[in-house]
């Protein structure tokens, strides 16, 4: 198997429409992918129509991009982001809407008016931003606003009017509740209580205010553009409305529909008013088409409304597909029932239709999902041409995800061709290729696998990165499923061998917890192993500002990624604490600082190893050189040794000293070194007894008048390591 060097993207703001449901992804990773294809003008094939961003991304490559839609909400948001009303079709949506008549009262005032507290400070009037609740109350326990008469904001207890009109709303919830599941299944459809039973996640107040407001969507004349606009905005009321907004934000990415014990009631007007911003969009516009109409060769997305098993039988005649495209699915239960509410809210009883299967389904384990995955494959197997490549992201990639993912791919006709992991907050890249896969199947030893990959890293690694070196030979050698097991015993029989190899007392676990899947994993120290990771990409870095000045980081990152690649790619936390120790930026480029230039460096090392040579004979010892140690010596025994070093590889200094060695550095690499120490606990174990001095500490003891050896080793102690180590890094 290739290792492919990691796509390096940007990532896109987090306030996108439904953002905390979509894959993370960034920006220009498919782009990138797609400039290595080189087919401008082909056909390419997403068959989850997972990422709308992502479809767009490649269209607007060039490319013709044909994907299945079966979730009406994302279908939704695909066509939105391709091409979004203008912005004045959605203040003109909101202003049509605000202007109509509840009563005596504008729509806007009378939503708005449900919100109303007062200010603590000056007991004026104020609208709430949104309402604190426990799980269960009949009442928010907070509030929080801000006040434009006196200035006051932020979270304040609740009053007794906002608890008393909190229950004269709920007083009236039956009707609107009733009103509500109706849009989405018949009174008398067996999937009632399961549409009842989501429901129950939005709270009278804000399930009030979208009831009335997305009647006045249905019965307001609005031309078909100004109309698209006003239900995109009402879609993000839909999900500010419902109890799974935790507060603190402790779950910003929800997989399950389970309102916390703490959350937020927004003020769902102002999260109207709020969608204005999140859905002005300033890229091309792209040609949407539904199947089975054309698209022109310069590019575009053509959406088929269905199941990929019910397009296979006809793609394979008509459309050539070059590539498959797609953020592979992991299950999100909340996201998928509560499209199917809200594709009944927005379009009706007949829009959730085929995809009311989501509102019964209410455990999706990891077996389901290699099972419906696996499907979905076997679907693709039968529609591809052998040879077709198949670029997969895995958002928020964890253990068992992997595993379903790549046992899914392997029992099917795809066969594994590379793999590209930065951390377990970045998505997993995968290649596949459509190809006949032999039955033969080769011997693997895990324990070996796993042991080689370390060896190679010359550090410890999350299990994340262990597990996928592991998944990675068991697919090549297929054996991650027996054609006569369920896919339940499948993962369990992987998981149970990773189990089993991690016993074997050539690996070190470094947690406080038991399960395989927490910390790291290391080898033991009898284990010869390569340079670690960490210092060879902090060589690399130096070695590239020193070839190229002024570069951005991009071009560090992207030089970087083609030299550590697949399951070896260096993280941006480690890029940035290498570029803070050595570097400087100025106007988005990066620079060795004068001092850290190599010539420099040199002669700083040498005036240091002078000033300790001062030092020692100031202090009546015999000082003498020994290859790169400075030795203090006191009647022909070393007192004192000096290991004086201009970088931060610090593994190298350990492997060539004794434990009682003093190690000085510039003062630039203690946060390095620092940081080395926090993602690598074997280094952390290796420095406990270790004394690390700086240049300037040494500096300063040799402008002391009275140098005395007992108070030597309380100077040398007063400038610990962790003192240079200041706000938050990156991890990992």
């Amino acid at each position: 198997m290739d290792s492919q060097p990691y796509i390096s993207g940007f990532r896109p703001a987090d306030s996108d429409p439904l953002s905390r449901f979509l894959p993370a992804l960034d920006d220009g990773v498919i782009s990138a992918w797609l400039s290595h294809l080189n087919r401008p003008s082909a056909w390419l094939l997403d068959p989850f129509g997972f990422s709308p961003r992502l479809v767009l991304e490649a269209a607007r490559s060039g490319y013709r991009v044909l994907v299945t839609a079966n979730n009406p909400i994302t279908r939704f948001l695909l066509e939105m982001f391709a091409n979004p009303p203008a912005q004045s079709e959605f203040i003109a949506a909101l202003a049509d809407l605000g202007a109509v008549k509840k009563g005596d009262e504008r729509l806007e005032s009378h939503l708005q008016s449900l919100y109303l507290t007062s200010c603590e400070k000056c007991d004026q009037p104020v609208y709430a931003h949104s309402f604190l609740w426990r799980k269960g109350a009949e009442t928010p326990y907070a509030r929080i606003y801000e006040c434009k008469s006196c200035g006051d904001s932020g979270e304040r207890l609740a009053t007794e009017d906002d608890a008393e009109r909190a229950k004269k709303i709920a007083a009236t919830d039956g009707l609107h509740r009733s009103r509500a599941f109706e849009k989405v299944v018949a009174l008398n459809d067996e999937d009632r209580f399961y549409a009842e039973e989501a429901i129950q996640h939005y709270l009278p107040r804000p399930l009030y205010v979208l009831t009335t407001v997305i009647n006045r969507l249905d019965s307001l004349n609005l031309a078909p553009e100004r109309k698209r606009a006003l239900t995109a905005l009402i879609l993000l009321a839909c999900d500010a409305g419902n109890t799974l907004w935790a507060h603190p934000a402790e779950r910003p990415r929800p997989k399950q529909l389970s309102t916390p014990n703490q959350f937020r009631e927004h003020n769902v007007w102002m999260m109207l008013e709020r969608g204005l911003s999140l859905w002005a969009e300033t890229v091309s516009p792209v040609t949407i088409e539904a199947w089975p109409n054309k698209l022109p060769e310069s590019g575009g997305v053509c959406i088929y409304e269905g199941r990929l098993k019910d397009l296979a039988n006809v793609v394979k005649k008509e459309i050539p597909i070059e590539a498959v495209i797609g953020s592979v699915p992991r299950p999100n239960q909340a996201f998928w029932t509560l499209s199917a509410l809200w594709a009944g809210w927005l379009w009706g009883r007949e829009a959730v239709e085929p995809y009311k299967v989501a509102l019964r389904r209410r455990r999706y384990d990891w077996a389901w999902n290699a099972t419906a995955l696996h499907s979905a494959f076997d679907h693709l197997k039968e529609l591809l041409p052998d040879g077709v490549l198949f670029f997969g992201l895995l958002p928020e990639p964890e253990p068992p995800y992997l595993a379903s993912v790549f046992t899914a791919a392997s029992s099917s006709a795809f066969s594994l061709q590379s793999v590209a992991l930065r951390t377990e907050h970045d998505p997993v890249q995968v290649v596949w290729k459509k190809e006949q896969r032999t039955q033969s199947v080769d011997a693997v030893v895990l324990e070996n696998v796993l042991q080689d990959y370390l060896k190679l890293r010359g550090e410890p690694a999350r299990y994340l990165h262990l597990h996928s070196a592991g998944l990675v030979a068991l697919a090549e050698s297929n054996l991650l499923k027996n054609s006569d097991l369920e896919f339940d015993e499948a993962l369990r029989k992987t998981h149970a061998m990773f189990e089993s190899a991690l016993k074997d007392e050539r690996f070190v676990h470094y947690s406080s917890g038991e399960n395989i899947d927490t910390g790291f994993w290391g080898l033991s120290p009898d284990q010869a192993k390569e340079e670690s990771l960490s210092d060879r990409v902090e060589m690399s870095i130096v070695t590239y500002l020193q070839k190229n000045p002024q570069a951005i980081y991009l071009e560090i990152e992207n030089d970087l990624y083609s030299r550590f690649t697949g399951l070896f790619t260096p993280s941006k936390g480690l890029i940035y604490a290498v570029l803070n120790s050595y570097a400087e930026k100025e106007s988005g480029s990066w620079n060795l600082r004068v001092e850290d230039i190599a010539s420099a460096r040199r002669e700083e090392t040498e005036s240091i190893s002078a000033m300790l040579e001062s030092i020692g004979k100031r202090l009546r010892y015999k000082v003498r050189r020994q290859d790169k140690l400075l030795l203090w010596e006191e009647s022909g025994k070393p007192a004192h040794s000096f290991y004086v070093m201009a970088s931060g590889l610090i593994s190298r200094a350990l492997d060539a000293t004794t434990s009682d060695t003093i190690l000085v550095l510039p003062g630039g690499r203690a946060v390095l070194i620092a940081y080395k120490q926090e993602r690598d606990p074997s280094l952390a174990e290796r420095m406990k007894n270790r004394r690390v001095v700086k240049y300037r500490l040494m500096r300063a003891i040799s402008e002391v008048q009275v140098l005395m050896r007992e108070s030597f080793d309380e100077q040398i102690s007063s400038d610990p390591v962790e003192q240079e180590s200041s706000g938050q890094m990156i991890m990992f």
